[in-house]
Parts: C-alpha cells; structure tokens; sequence
C-alpha cells in the first residue's frame, strides 16, 4: 500500500525516462528501452509469490495528523495510502527500469509520430459500486485533476493538449510534444476518478469522506488525526490479473499516527503496529536493543536496493536574502562537518552526496565531457568558470569537529561578497543589517543534526536558529515557501524526466505548492532541463543530467546531505515474504501473513 501520489510528487516515476516509444499497434505495455521483459501472456512477475496465503492485517505508522482523503488537492493534509485507492491505466514493474504494464487499460497505442497515445479499457473494470470505468472517467479524470486538482498536476500534463472519448472503452489523448518522450508513460500513471461520483461530490474541497474509486482496498473506518483502516474488496474487479497476482495478501491495513519519531519508535517495541522502515542511523544502530529482537519476535534486515538517491539537504530559499547571492551560499557550504557528523551521530552508517543524481550514471564525472561543455557552451557568459574547469566536490574535514580552516574559507568568501564581522555579528555591508535565519524543520530527530551546523555558523558570527514544526504545518509552509532554510529531499525515479521541471525550472519558482523550493531561476537550468525532456537516447539524457548536475552543484542552491544503499526494516515476525525482492522497492505489498500468525493479528 505505498501511496503513487510520493511518485507525482516527485514527478519522476520509476519507469519515467525520456527515450523513444515505440507502440506502432496496441501492446499489453511499453517499455522506454528494448523490448518488456514480461510478454503478453505472462501470469505475474518474478518478484511475487503468486500462491500467496491471504489473511490477517498490517498496522503500519504515520508521523503528525491528517483532514483530509483527497489526497489530488493542495487543501488539507493528506491521509496516509489515502492515494493508494485509486487505480492508474497503466502500473510499473518493480523489477524493470523502463516498464509499465495495463491495469485499467487492456492495450495501449503510441502514434508513430508521438502526437496522440490511445488506450483499450478493460471491459470488466469497474468501481466499487460495480459500474464500469468508461473512456468517459478517464477525460474527466484529466480535465478535472488539471484544472481543480494539485499545481503538480497542471505541469504534469501540460503538454497534453486534449482528452477524447472515442466509444465507451476506448479513449486518445493528442499530445502537443512529440519531443517529450516521457509524456506517453505518464499519462499511463493519471489516476482515475470517478466521474459519478464527483457529480455529487465537490473534488475541490477536503473530506473525510472515503471516496468511490477501484482499488483492491477500501477505507472503512476513519479516526480523524488519529488512524484510517483500509479492508480488502472482497469482489476487487482486477483479482485476477497478472500484474495483481501475489500482491495485496492481507485482508486489512491500518495506519496509526503518532506525534513524532521519538514515539512511534517506542510504539513499535511496545507492537503497537508492525513494520517500521528506519531513517534515522542513530536509532538503527542503537534504539532496537531491546528483548522481542533477541528473542526472535522481531526481525531486523537491511535490504539493498538501485533506487536513485535523491538530493537529501539543507535548501535555500533564495527567494531572501542573504540566500539570493551565490557566494554567501558557497560559503555556507563549508560551516556543515558531514564528517564529524557521520562518525559522531550515525555511526558511520552514510555516503556524503556529492551529486543531485547519487547512486546513478547521471551523476557528474570529472570534467565536463564534449557533449556537455555543447550544452553549457550558449550559456558560459552567465555561468561559474569552475563548472569548465573543475569536478563540483563537497567540502571536506578531517572528522575531528575542528575546522577552523573550512570556517577561515568560509570567512575569505563572505569577506569578499561584501560581508564583515562587527560585535561578533556578520554584518552585510551593502545594507547594514546583521545576517540571521531560520532553519525549518518537521522532526526533533534532525535537530541534533542542525545544531552542530548552527553553532558552526555562530562562528562565523551569523544568528542561525532552528524551528521544529508539526509536519502539516511544515508541509503548508514547504508549500506557500514560508521559510528561509528547510532540510527536503528531491527524488526522481531511476531515471530523470519531467520531474526536473517542477525541481529546478523558472517557471515553476512561484508557483504554490511546487517543488522549486529554492526558487531557482536560470536560464541554463531551464535549457538542461528541456533537454532532459527531449533527450531521445541515453547518451544524450546521460550529457543533459550530468551538465545540469553541475550548474546546481556550482550554484549551491542546498548543502547536499548524505544518503544509503538500502531499505532498513524492523518487522515483527509474522510475516513471510518473497525469495525475490524488487530492484525498486521493498515490496511490501508482496508480504504475506504466515498462516500461524492470521489468528494472533491485531483486528482492524
């Protein structure tokens, strides 16, 4: 039950890549590169255990609250897997990079020209009220999730110009962008409303009323802020498909919210819900020492995993100043001891991130290549020299907690910007006014991780605070760009796309509720990005990726963070799961119950 809405989010899903489509007649899916790796006639994929023993239930945690089911409204906050009723035309594999396969739809044609992508609904596709999903849903799912729904949305499917219903079952969107060679897939991940339903119900307003939609689970007991329960739809219309085969095996699901990291790590030693995937080093290496593990009762694993890493940091928001001059950014890139921090507070447990693309082939690679300095090239007049001359690293320490001679740099780069220390207060000279900001954060945890950096910065006589908020009010702040400094992360799938708009373009810097936190405008950056879009082969994604890796990197637009290779998981051991696991997930929903354990599950 892991929501798609944290892939539109990301607007990068993990099959997203920006490579020819080649569907000249209806085909069971579409793959960005060769040939799918599952045919026609498959009967699952390789990572379920397609004989699965259904039963039993899963209690899972959620952090802060929720008002909110709509999870496609920028209104209210969301309720966790409250996404994950709804159904798209077409579903990933998480074993392939390139890959979807049709859920709602049957088949799928891509004109040869890329202009216009045509779907074949499945005849026995129906809402939980056991009316059929029409061609008529599918426009209104695209006219209404563009126009009403989420900013995200709007530039999700942006150049998509046209939804038209051809007969009851059968749907062409027109796409105004045969460059993007994205956009196909994407449309294969809209999520499908229902349009009776929203006759009668206004899409613009938060509820928390379960809605009508089509999924194998279905919300059927709501505790406003406190939990939602999900039960299987005894007659799922899609049972029997093989891409559902060996998934979704519990009979129920529930979410329980806590107030905050600290207590819902407690919960779980107590067994008051039973899986928890781990973030935080410090309590992996140290808060699990406790009897149930010794005794066997709960189990601890790491699975690896080729995710993407993202850009976990500290982000600014140029926006304001100071952050609106590149050299106080780059200075402020030396106060943050990654090194002190790793050995002191994660055990060592982390690879500092050095890239936007980390833990792929799009990260930068020494110098600019040919055929990135080609891309570059129309911008040089307006871009740092080093991104020509040198590879974009992080400052270093050597991991004892001194540094004086990163913060001695630090000082020579706002010295030269116009900054000086008066009464042990940076002063900017161009205006009088002493350098102070908040560093915005959603968790208690990370503030063991903020104030080292914040008393690094005191040193350099700057007046940093830190402010923790609960996550729906960090979240409204995130999203309105309330804040001087957050810790985010950005994440694509395994391979960059559309999402890079909503990240990093200009025109998405003031636009509510997207993801140019840092409120990035620049003309090279939207030019890679565009590039990104278009790229019609590896080569040339690999050239635009890595060149705009190293315009973001050189404008310091955030303190990159660190990042890991795998899932961290604490189970209580009653469940069993594949001999596979996913390339791209843990795969939760494969997990099954053991039938010893159905009868010792908590009710819903």
């Amino acid at each position: 039950m892991h929501g798609m809405f944290v892939k539109w989010m990301a607007m990068g899903m993990m099959f997203c890549v920006p490579a020819p489509v080649m569907a000249a007649t209806g085909t069971h899916g579409l793959s960005m590169f060769g040939e799918l790796k599952y045919p026609a006639n498959f009967s699952h994929f390789d990572y379920v255990n397609p004989h699965a023993p259904q039963g039993g239930g899963i209690v899972l945690d959620a952090l802060g609250s929720f008002d909110n089911l709509n999870p496609f409204i920028l209104k209210g906050s969301s309720g966790a897997g409250a996404d994950s009723v709804f159904e798209t035309l077409m579903e990933p594999s998480q074993d392939e990079v390139y890959s979807q396969y049709g859920l709602i739809a049957q088949s799928v044609t891509v004109a040869n020209d890329h202009r216009s992508i045509h779907f074949v609904l499945r005849k026995e596709a129906t809402w939980w009220d056991h009316s059929p999903i029409t061609a008529a849903d599918v426009c209104f799912s695209y006219l209404t999730l563009t126009t009403k729904g989420h900013p995200i949305f709007r530039n999700l499917y942006r150049e998509v110009t046209a939804c038209n219903v051809d007969n009851p079952h059968e749907v062409t969107f027109t796409l105004s962008n045969p460059t993007n060679r994205e956009l196909p897939l994407l449309v294969g991940q809209m999520p499908i409303l229902s349009k009776h339903y929203y006759q009668t119900h206004d899409f613009t307003k938060t509820t928390l009323e379960p809605p009508m939609a089509s999924g194998p689970y279905q919300i059927t007991k709501v505790e406003p802020g406190r939990s939602i329960t999900y039960k299987r739809v005894k007659d799922y219309w899609g049972r029997h498909l093989p891409i559902k085969r060996g998934r979704a095996n519990v009979d129920w699901l529930r979410y329980e919210y806590y107030r905050d990291t600290t207590v819902a790590v407690e919960a779980f030693k107590a067994g008051e819900y039973d899986l928890r995937l781990e973030n935080v080093a410090k309590n992996w290496a140290t808060a699990y020492d406790f009897p149930a593990l010794h005794q066997g009762k709960v189990i601890k694993i790491e699975i690896p995993h080729q995710i993407p890493s993202g850009m976990q940091s500290f982000v600014f928001n140029t926006r304001r100043s100071p952050f609106n001059n590149r050299e106080f950014r780059k200075a402020l890139q030396y106060a943050f001891d990654f090194e002190w921090e790793n050995k002191a507070l994660f055990h060592g447990a982390y690879t500092r991130t050095n890239s936007y693309f980390a833990n792929t082939v799009f990260a930068h690679e020494g110098l600019p290549s040919a055929a990135e300095v080609a891309l570059l090239k129309p911008f040089a007049a307006t871009l740092p020299k080093e991104i020509f001359e040198s590879e974009p690293m992080q400052p270093k320490t050597d991991g004892s907690g001194h540094i004086r001679d990163n913060l001695l740099m630090a000082r020579r780069i706002l010295d030269k910007a116009g900054y000086k220390v008066k009464d042990f207060k940076l002063v900017d000279m161009h205006t009088s006014t002493p350098v102070k900001f908040e560093i915005l954060l959603n968790s208690p945890n990370f503030e063991r991780v903020a104030a080292p950096f914040v008393a690094n910065l005191k040193r350099l006589g700057i007046d940093a605070t830190i402010r923790t908020v609960d996550p729906v009010q960090y979240q409204k702040r995130a999203e309105n760009f309330d804040f001087d400094m957050i810790v985010d992360t950005f994440r694509f799938g395994n391979i960059p796309g559309n999402e890079q708009m909503n990240f990093w373009h200009s025109s998405r810097a003031n636009v509510i509720g997207s993801r140019n936190l840092a409120g990035i405008q620049n003309k090279a950056v939207d030019a890679l990005v565009e590039a990104i879009i278009k790229a019609d082969s590896m080569e040339s994604l690999m050239a635009a990726t890595r060149a705009l890796d190293r315009v973001l990197l050189f404008h310091y637009y955030v303190i990159p963070n660190w990042y890991n290779r795998s899932f961290r998981l604490l189970y209580w051991n009653k469940f069993d799961r594949p001999a596979i696991a996913p390339k791209n997930d843990f795969g939760l929903d494969t997990w099954w119950v053991r039938p010893d354990a159905v009868n010792r599950s908590s009710q819903p």
